[in-house]
């Protein structure tokens, strides 16, 4: 099972926020010509609901699907406090619905890594093509091997105003899988309480994907190397990390 996040969830913004520009870039890059075209879209794994929010304010109607149900909670407050209807419901990536198709799915910031096990892959292809309209669009991206080997073996540490993380990443690159173990230090007055969650990863081959979403009916498949997205980052390398666009068959 997928392990909804909580002290991830509500510390996503503080800590993490600043970190949004390498995809933001990449979905105006790889959008900007569609995104007048699209009515309606979704944003799977919506987090804290900035991408939701970004796009709703363009005019489009808005959904948004997490597991975590704080996360729903705060995505649903940040398009309140925008002034911009966002339906978020809280959801599985693997079995979601939506109310009706859209034009466009997006799925950021490797969320799409974060399922359980390799053969989840054909899972969230299949519920992606359910919930498109005939010629919409799947922009996702992922974590590669080579990310896995590269940046998923060290031991970080993030410290914001009242919170501490230490995050000490394992990988396994035979079985395409990666862990990080996160001990969350939050300030509680004169003390600090100390925390523990686990976040989880697996990988696929470019074959892999490719296969993945030509079964579920995507006709069109896109690639792009993430690094120059990434630039200000070194731990993100050539082949590190991919972004993905793929189109369901019209039919």
């Amino acid at each position: 099972m997928i392990r909804p996040y909580n002290w991830l969830a509500r510390y996503y913004d503080p800590l993490f926020a600043a970190y949004r520009g390498p995809m933001d870039e990449a979905r105006e890059k790889l959008l900007g010509g569609l995104l007048p075209e699209v009515e309606s879209a979704c944003d799977l794994a919506c987090g804290t609901g900035t991408t939701a929010v970004a796009l709703a304010r363009r005019g489009i109607r808005m959904y948004g699907v997490d597991l975590s149900p704080v996360m729903c909670r705060l995505a649903r407050e940040k398009a309140k406090k925008a002034r911009v209807r966002v339906r978020v419901s809280r959801g599985d990536m693997r079995t979601f619905r939506l109310p009706e198709t859209v034009d466009l799915i997006t799925c950021e910031y490797d969320a799409l890594n974060h399922v359980p096990a390799k053969e989840d892959l054909k899972l969230v292809a299949n519920a992606v093509a359910r919930a498109l309209r005939p010629g919409g669009r799947f922009l996702f991206d992922v974590n590669n091997r080579l990310g896995f080997k590269s940046y998923w073996n060290l031991t970080m540490w993030v410290e914001r105003p009242g919170v501490v993380l230490v995050m000490r990443n394992g990988e396994d690159h035979m079985h395409d899988r990666a862990w990080c173990d996160v001990e969350w230090f939050i300030r509680d007055g004169p003390s600090w309480k100390r925390r523990r969650e686990r976040v989880e990863e697996v990988c696929w081959s470019e074959k892999e994907i490719r296969s993945a979403l030509r079964g579920a009916g995507f006709d069109r498949v896109r690639a792009w190397d993430a690094a120059p997205f990434f630039r200000a980052d070194p731990l993100i390398q050539r082949g590190c990390r991919t972004v993905y666009l793929a189109r369901k068959a019209q039919r």
